[in-house]
This record gives C-alpha cells, sequence and structure tokens, in this order.
C-alpha cells in the first residue's frame, strides 16, 4: 500500500489537498485515529483495485499523535510507501482564512491565535516526520491541487521535479529542496520598457538569457542538479522543488525557471511553478 499522510495546522488546505489526492485514485479518510490505521490498511491486503490512500491528521487525533513515528516505521519495515505531506500558513494568514469562513478553531472556542499556537505545538513530531513541507500562504485553492497533482499523480518509483521561481523579498519557500540566488543577474526592473513585464514575456527573458554571466552560470547550474537528480534517483527521492530566487520574484527567476525545465528530460515528471509573479513594481 501507498499511503500519503495529509497533515498541518487548521485552515492551512488538508481538504482540498485531500480531495485532489482523492480525484488521483486514492482511497481518502479524514481523521481516522492512529490506533486503527494498521487495521485500515489490512483491509485492503487483499483487493487488487485498491493500492493507494490518502490519510488526513490533524490535532484533533490528541494523545494518538505521539505514536505516529512508531507507527509509520512500522509501516515501512511491513513493506507499505508512506509519504507525509504537512501544510502550513503563517499565523496572520490562518486567522484571516478563519475569519472569512467564521469557522471555529479546534482547539479553541474564543481565541484563534491560542488554538493556533497549541495546534503547531502538538503537530511539532508530525511537522519533523515531513518529507514534504509546503506553506500555502500564497497558493490559490487551484494552485494547491495542481501542486498535490503534480507532486502524486507520478508513476510508482517516479521522481517529480518542480522549478519554483520565488522572490528573496517574500521569503524562501518552504518546500524547497535545493535554493538557487539569480539576484546577481541584471535585473530588468530597471529597464524602464522592462519593468511592467515579466520573465514569461520573450523581451524579458532575452535580457536576461544574454547576458554574459547567464551562459556560465546556467551551465553551471545544469551540471550540478544533474548529479543532485542522479543522487535523488538513486535514494528513490518521490519529489524534488528546485527554488530559484531573485529580489521581486517577478522577472530574473521566472526566466531561469523555465529555462532550466526546458533543459531537463529523463524518467521523472517536469513542472514550472511562479510563486510570487504577481507581485508587480519590485526590484
Amino acid at each position: 500500500m501507498r499511503l500519503v499522510v495529509v497533515t498541518g495546522v487548521s485552515g492551512a488546505g488538508k481538504s482540498t489537498a485531500l480531495r485532489a489526492l482523492e480525484d488521483l485514485g486514492f482511497y481518502a479518510v479524514d481523521n481516522l485515529p492512529l490506533p486503527l490505521v494498521s487495521q485500515f490498511i489490512e483491509l485492503f491486503r487483499a483487493r487488487t483495485d485498491i493500492d493507494r490512500a490518502a490519510l488526513g491528521l490533524d490535532a484533533r487525533g490528541g494523545a494518538f499523535l505521539a505514536g505516529a513515528r512508531s507507527l509509520f516505521a512500522d509501516l515501512r519495515k511491513a513493506g507499505h510507501t508512506v509519504e507525509v505531506l504537512f501544510l502550513e500558513a503563517s499565523d496572520e494568514i490562518l486567522i484571516r482564512r478563519f475569519s472569512e469562513t467564521r469557522r471555529r478553531h479546534p482547539l479553541s472556542d474564543t481565541d484563534i491565535r491560542a488554538g493556533i499556537a497549541a495546534e503547531r505545538q502538538a503537530l511539532a513530531e508530525l511537522r519533523q516526520e515531513a518529507d514534504a513541507l509546503v506553506d500555502t500562504g500564497t497558493l490559490t485553492v487551484h494552485v494547491l491541487r495542481a501542486l498535490i497533482q503534480e507532486r502524486y499523480g507520478r508513476g510508482e518509483g517516479e521522481l517529480s521535479l518542480t522549478f519554483l521561481s520565488f522572490g528573496f523579498k517574500h521569503g524562501i519557500p518552504a518546500e524547497s529542496d535545493l535554493v538557487l540566488d539569480v539576484r546577481f543577474l541584471p535585473n530588468p526592473f530597471f529597464v524602464p520598457q522592462l519593468s511592467a513585464l515579466s520573465g514569461e514575456d520573450e523581451s524579458v527573458a532575452r535580457f536576461v538569457l544574454d547576458a554574459p554571466d547567464t551562459k556560465g552560470y546556467l551551465e553551471a547550474v545544469e551540471k550540478f542538479l544533474r548529479i543532485s537528480i542522479q543522487g535523488f534517483l538513486r535514494e528513490g527521492k518521490s519529489y524534488a522543488t528546485v527554488a530559484i530566487g531573485c529580489t521581486g520574484g517577478r522577472h530574473r527567476s521566472v526566466t531561469i525557471a523555465k529555462e532550466l525545465a526546458r533543459r531537463f528530460t529523463g524518467p521523472f515528471t517536469i513542472s514550472v511553478r511562479h510563486r510570487d509573479i504577481q507581485h508587480g513594481g519590485s526590484a
């Protein structure tokens, strides 16, 4: 059985992630008590039509969460694949989401911030177990759904490789496995006819790619990434995110992310995502 455990703080998008996994063919169950997980998997042992499941876990599991690490170890020892996806967002974004939906926090009837703090503490061990950590603060429901499908819609043993552009001024993406800094490249933001455009535009892409420093940098990074990817494949890594950052995440990082994705083919699926391209007027 392939088991994807979806966990994280309330309001970070666990329900959206579970629905996306269900659409990919995973048998999805939300908030199953941990002591019942082994029995749950055992039920499908004799069935050939179900070989993957998605399990939602959150702080409502209470004291049962303390046994998560040993449970996952036992399942892996029994031959099952266990992947832990942890979703999070900043306190401010979570508070805003609760306010917009008028939902109560599961750990606090009156103080949402206190409930979030208690939940983070309760989930600390699960967060350490995470194979993938995704900050959904800047993601729409549709983008999160697409991200889940990219990561978990691959074939067994296939690496899902994502090139993610971002702006350092907006923070380094939590899901990054490798981080590249391209802030030293010439910046189209300071060219009047290019400033309002993005790395998706051909004129911006040509400005960045034709710069003298870019060619040598891309050759060196490509060599480095090929070595890293071979290592990922040898160790059976399911997915890897290469984050490329410039100052604002709109020009240089977008161009380099697209160019690197163009250069790679192999026994893996490739996707490109631009986290901060919507931020305008940013150096």
